[in-house]
């Protein structure tokens, strides 16, 4: 009887409003502080990500990471500012924090260097979707560009994921990037025919591919004396979606033609010893 007197003494009935009310105080507080952080966050990313769509020369993928990293970043300093209104010690769980990101850095080194490369292919954009790309040790066509790989479709039809570093840190060659491409071939005549003629039936052939330019002009010139021929080289100038058609058809073509007006077959030189 004594114990519930104490309970109900009035002193205690106010020291458990206040601390109710504190509490009840706190959680409000930490309530606001979510629902103001979360709006901040979605504003800040969704800004960033406005920002992108006013920038049709960079890669909307990027700020798309870009906004859900500042998203994260806003998100955990509201984290931190809640436990902070609840009085708990906020300094070592930011040096926890801080810890714990260095240690994910150092082991995922290797994914942080593609995460890097993959910001700057971006940023730079050497290469779109859809554009023929020599890089990494490989040749084919862009289908997809991620943060840490790019995706290629080789002529065979396979599909190579490539890491972004390998390819940042390596010779890039955009086979697309100009619309009009030169398209460079050799052809071998041999020396006892009449370069002059070989040079104007080579010239007849280009002239006659429905997807050779005129301008630029087709550059036929004798580059090399081999062992055993001239070396023509011939580069034509084609629109880049007929750059293949022009580099396996014409060489068929010329041949062909030389053929015809009774130009040899070039072979290398043999010293003949009889018994």
């Amino acid at each position: 009887m004594e114990a519930l007197q104490n309970y109900l003494n009035p002193e205690r009935i106010d020291e458990y409003l206040s601390t109710g009310l504190g509490l009840a105080t706190k959680v409000l507080i930490a309530i606001l502080i979510l629902i103001v952080g979360s709006w901040i966050a979605k504003k800040v990313k969704n800004g960033i990500i406005k920002i992108g769509e006013k920038r049709p020369e960079l890669d909307e993928t990027l700020f798309n990471f870009l906004g859900s990293i500042a998203r994260w970043v806003i998100m955990a300093f509201v984290f931190i500012a809640i436990l902070n209104s609840f009085g708990f010690e906020t300094t070592s769980i930011v040096a926890m924090l801080g810890a714990a990101t260095v240690a994910i850095g150092l082991a995922l080194q290797g994914a942080m260097s593609n995460l890097a490369a993959g910001v700057m292919l971006m940023i730079f954009r050497p290469y779109k979707r859809g554009d023929f790309v020599e890089g990494g040790s490989h040749f084919g066509k862009i289908e997809d560009i991620n943060i840490f790989t790019t995706n290629m479709q080789t002529f065979d039809n396979q599909q190579i994921i490539i890491p972004n570093g390998k390819i940042w840190g390596d010779k890039i060659i955009n086979h697309s990037h100009h619309p009009v491409r030169g398209v460079d071939l050799k052809i071998n005549v041999a020396y006892n025919d009449d370069p002059a003629k070989a040079r104007k039936i080579i010239l007849d052939v280009l002239a006659a591919h429905p997807h050779v330019k005129s301008d630029p002009a087709p550059f036929v010139e004798v580059e090399t004396l081999t062992e055993r021929a001239m070396e023509f080289v011939v580069r034509p100038f084609t629109d880049g979606e007929h750059y293949w058609d022009v580099r396996y058809s014409v060489p068929e073509q010329i041949g062909s033609a030389l053929g015809k007006a009774g130009f040899t077959t070039p072979y290398p030189r043999m010293l003949m010893i009889k018994e």
